[in-house]
């Protein structure tokens, strides 16, 4: 990186429009923090969410996925029922260079909750809104507060560029704009 992890992130949200909306510093007064953080960016989860219900008895198939499983929810607390889950997606909308990869892991403050946040790798040159999995283990409902902080990004560049980006093989979920379900 050279520069010192929290400057690469401004450089490279300023120079390359990575991180959109981009908030510069770490927010934390009486919400769940979210912001450039020392090694990463802690994403903000937006109020629309997918939850996952029994109610027409579906089964989950990721290769014929049947939209009946879900219900559709908007609104600044959302409550994921016991050992059930939750789609959302972040507030930032991503740009991820051709020399980086990210790994993100929820936030601490939900999982001591028992509430694991699960988001596959950013490749180099995706770009797109997150979907993001939010498992509620517990046996109780859990709630998740819309535009506040559900996860950290930690980002790595690769010293050269890979030789076949996100972009290039055509990702299935690329340039998403909303939550989007799982694609064969």
């Amino acid at each position: 990186m050279g520069l010192k992890p929290d400057h690469w992130i401004r450089k490279m949200a300023r120079e390359h429009g990575m991180i959109e909306p981009f908030v510069d510093s770490q927010v934390r007064d009486g919400v769940i923090s979210y912001g450039v953080s020392s090694y990463g960016y802690d994403i903000r989860v937006a109020n629309e969410f997918k939850i996952f219900t029994n109610v027409f008895s579906a089964v989950v198939d990721p290769k014929n996925f049947d939209t009946k499983s879900m219900v559709d929810f908007e609104g600044e607390v959302c409550v994921i029922p016991p050992n059930s889950f939750a789609l959302a997606r972040t507030i930032e909308y991503f740009r991820i260079p051709r020399k980086v990869l990210t790994i993100c892991l929820g936030k601490s403050t939900y999982a001591r909750c028992g509430l694991i946040v699960n988001v596959t790798p950013f490749e180099p040159e995706w770009e797109g809104y997150v979907t993001l999995e939010i498992s509620n283990t517990t046996p109780l409902p859990a709630k998740i507060y819309a535009n506040e902080g559900l996860a950290q990004v930690l980002f790595f560049e690769a010293d050269e560029e890979c030789e076949i980006s996100y972009a290039d093989k055509k990702g299935k979920y690329q340039k998403q704009q909303s939550i989007v379900l799982p694609k064969l």
